[in-house]
């Protein structure tokens, strides 16, 4: 494959690639603040002193814009570019989506040497992210469900009175906990395997989340 003439084509849309900055800042800042908040402290003992306040305040910006971000990139699985529609997390639902995905599981297993060539979404990525999608949807309802809480019977209290009922408020701040855990975990096998198949296939597929271009065998329209 890296001997094979390449193709540089247009795959990874602008909002795409914003999303996935947006989301990298945003998890990084909710993460170490939400540690702080977990585990609050302060630089000094006066009465006037406002650390958690600004450490707090950090973490719900960074919550809405990550909820933005988040729906964002939802809707524009319905109205972007192949690449990025919906259909692709979705490819067991197609012939050409099942071979594509057998080919990834035999190069993963080991049976195969050659690695096949993704355009868009790696077929068993997807599942990876629909899960880590998931995950998001998690961390967004438990966390403004607990930020709701300093206004009890508000639009949003109410709007996520389902969340009460399901979690008890410890329940809802563990799950919140667990889940940063299982984003943790995604994203070193994010990267690993971004970093792997970049190595492998020598289309460029790190700097596509830059760029927005990759360089493919066959020309894509």
């Amino acid at each position: 494959m890296p001997n094979q003439p390449k193709f540089k084509s247009y795959i990874w849309e602008l909002p795409v690639r914003w999303c996935h900055w947006v989301n990298m800042v945003c998890i990084v800042m909710l993460s170490v603040t939400g540690f702080f908040i977990g585990t609050p402290f302060s630089f000094g003992s006066s009465a006037s002193d406002f650390t958690m306040g600004w450490i707090r305040f950090v973490h719900f910006t960074a919550a809405y814009l990550f909820a933005i971000s988040v729906i964002s990139r939802f809707i524009w699985a319905f109205t972007g570019n192949k690449y990025s529609g919906w259909r692709e997390f979705f490819p067991l639902m197609t012939d050409a989506g099942r071979k594509k995905t057998v080919k990834m599981l035999r190069y993963y297993m080991l049976i195969d040497k050659q690695v096949p060539e993704t355009v868009g979404h790696n077929p068993l990525a997807t599942a990876a992210y629909v899960c880590l999608f998931g995950i998001y949807s998690v961390m967004i309802l438990t966390g403004f469900a607990l930020y709701a809480q300093h206004a009890p019977q508000g639009a949003m209290h109410k709007a996520l009175g389902f969340m009460y009922a399901l979690f008890s408020d410890q329940g809802m701040r563990l799950t919140h906990h667990i889940s940063m855990w299982f984003i943790f975990g995604f994203v070193v096998n994010h990267i690993y395997s971004a970093w792997l198949m970049d190595i492998k296939e020598h289309g460029g597929e790190i700097s596509s989340m830059f760029s927005g271009y990759k360089f493919t065998i066959k020309k894509e329209e």
